[in-house]
Formats: structure tokens, C-alpha cells, sequence
């Protein structure tokens, strides 16, 4: 007979003035990201900011290709270029922003597969939770983990068996 698994996952949604200094600075940073998209087929413009234990903030793009599987969200152009520029900082946050490209406000976009796959990787690789703040509409943040937002995840630990 089959059993019943049931994954919790935890976040919290915050007014953006009730995040500390560090949390809205690293929002601020994600936001301005945002300018830095190209995104000429999909017009949808996403900014991230990785905080690393050293103080430094990371940020990426999401950067298109007319090969669509070519190009990278922003989360792993953030992430990516962390670990290539700081190999031995842990990452502690990543603040991530999105919107239609005209747009005036913001939109909760939850990360792709991929980008949780790679975030999954470098919590893993540290094993220390990153925290996610992501920018939802009305001066929200939603707060969660990498681990919550990908429960039954794939890491190193699932290559040996663990």
C-alpha cells in the first residue's frame, strides 16, 4: 500500500519597509537590475542580487538569445558569476525583481526549474540556507529558502545515495 509523503514548505510575505537594511539595500540592488535585462523577445525584465558573506552584491540579468535555450535567467547570471568572481564566499541572499518591460510595477516571478536547480547546488555546496526575497506587486516581499522552493530537491547528496 502506497504512503503519504507531505512536504512543508515555509515563507513569509512582508511590507518592504518592515526588511532590515541589508534585505532592502539587496532589493534595491535586484531592482536595478532590472534595467539591465535583454530581453527583446519576451519582453519581461528580471534583475537579481546575490549578497555573499563578504558584504559583496552580485547582480544579474536575465540576458535572451533569439536561440531561446541559449540565453540565462537572471538568477544564474547573478549566481554564476558569484561563484566565478568569489569561489570561496558563501552565498547568503538573493533578492530577485521582475516586470513587463513598459510596466510601472513589479510582478511576483518565482524561479525556473533551472535557476532553483542551480541555487539548489550552491546551498548544497555550502550547506547553509540561502534566503530568497522576491518583489511582488504592492511593496511585497515574499521571503522563503532555496530549500523550500525546491522540496525533494537534487544535490550532491542524492548522487551518493544519501
Amino acid at each position: 500500500m502506497a504512503k503519504k509523503i507531505t512536504q512543508q514548505v515555509e515563507a513569509e510575505l512582508f511590507d518592504i519597509s518592515e526588511l532590515s537594511t541589508v534585505e532592502k539595500s539587496l532589493v534595491d540592488h535586484a531592482i536595478s537590475a532590472v534595467e539591465n535585462a535583454y530581453a527583446p523577445y519576451s519582453n519581461f525584465h528580471v534583475g537579481a542580487a546575490v549578497l555573499l558573506n563578504n558584504g559583496e552584491v552580485v547582480k544579474g540579468s536575465n540576458q535572451e538569445n533569439a536561440a531561446y535555450p541559449s540565453g540565462l535567467c537572471a538568477e544564474r547570471v547573478a549566481i554564476f558569476s558569484a561563484g566565478a568572481n568569489y569561489p570561496s564566499e558563501q552565498v547568503k541572499m538573493i533578492a530577485i525583481a521582475a516586470k513587463p518591460k513598459d510596466a510601472r510595477d513589479f510582478v511576483m516571478a518565482s524561479s525556473c526549474g533551472n535557476c532553483r536547480q542551480a541555487m539548489m547546488e550552491y546551498e548544497s555546496k555550502q550547506d547553509e540556507p540561502i534566503q530568497l526575497l522576491f518583489v511582488r506587486p504592492n511593496n511585497e516581499i515574499l521571503k522563503t529558502t532555496v530549500g523550500d522552493l525546491l522540496p525533494f530537491g537534487f544535490d550532491s547528496k542524492s548522487l551518493k545515495g544519501a
